[in-house]
C-alpha cells in the first residue's frame, strides 16, 4: 500500500507528463520516486518492528479484557494476583504436550524453548511488578471492557504494577521494559 507521500509524487508526476509515462532512469522524476518509495519502505519496516514489540503487551492485555468482562465489580488485590498466575500459567498445557512429544535425548524445539523463555521472563516481571490495567479503579474497568484492540487507544487508561507480594504501585504507558 503506498504511503500518502509516495502517492503525491506519483500524482504530481502523472499531472507533468500525462498518461504515458516514460521516465530517463537518470531523470529527476524517478529520483524523486526512488526517494518517495525508499522513505515509504522505512516507514512500514519500522511500523511493523513497532507493532511486534507491542504484540505481547496487547495479547496481555486483551487476557485481562476478556477476564475483566467474566466480572462486573472491581477486583481485588488477591483475584488480581490470582489472574495474573492464570496468565503466567496459560502456556503449561502446550509446553507439556511439546516435552511429551520430544525424544528422549532431543533438544527443545524452537517454539518450546521460546515459549519457557516467554514464562521466565514474565515470572521475572511478576516479581518486581507486572504491568497491567488497574483493574480496582471501576472507571478504568469500564474503559477496558469497551477497549477495540488499539494500541493507540490504550493511553486513556491506568496502568498499575502488582507485585507477587501484593503491592501495587502506579505506572505509565507505554510500559518502560519488563520490569
Amino acid at each position: 500500500m503506498p504511503s500518502n507521500r509516495l502517492s503525491k509524487v506519483q500524482k504530481h508526476i502523472t499531472k507533468k507528463k500525462g498518461k504515458n509515462v516514460s521516465l530517463h532512469e537518470n531523470s529527476r522524476d524517478t529520483h524523486r520516486l526512488q526517494r518517495a518509495s525508499a522513505r515509504d519502505d522505512k516507514l512500514n519496516r519500522l511500523a511493523a518492528v513497532r507493532e511486534k514489540q507491542n504484540r505481547p503487551y496487547l495479547l496481555r492485555l486483551k487476557f485481562f479484557q476478556t477476564a475483566a468482562a467474566e466480572h462486573d465489580a472491581t477486583l481485588t488485590i488477591p483475584g488480581i494476583q490470582n489472574l495474573i498466575d492464570n496468565f503466567l500459567h496459560r502456556d503449561d498445557e502446550e509446553l507439556a504436550t511439546l516435552k511429551a512429544n520430544r525424544r528422549p535425548g532431543r533438544p527443545p524445539s524452537t517454539r518450546e524453548a521460546l515459549l519457557k523463555q516467554s514464562q521466565a521472563a514474565e515470572s521475572g516481571e511478576y516479581s518486581s511488578g507486572f504491568w497491567i490495567p488497574d483493574l480496582e479503579d471501576p472507571e478504568n474497568l469500564r474503559t477496558l471492557k469497551i477497549w477495540n484492540g488499539q494500541w493507540a487507544n490504550l493511553n486513556t487508561m491506568k496502568f498499575v504494577r502488582i507485585a507477587k507480594d501484593g503491592a501495587k504501585r502506579e505506572s505509565s504507558f507505554p510500559p518502560k521494559g519488563m520490569s
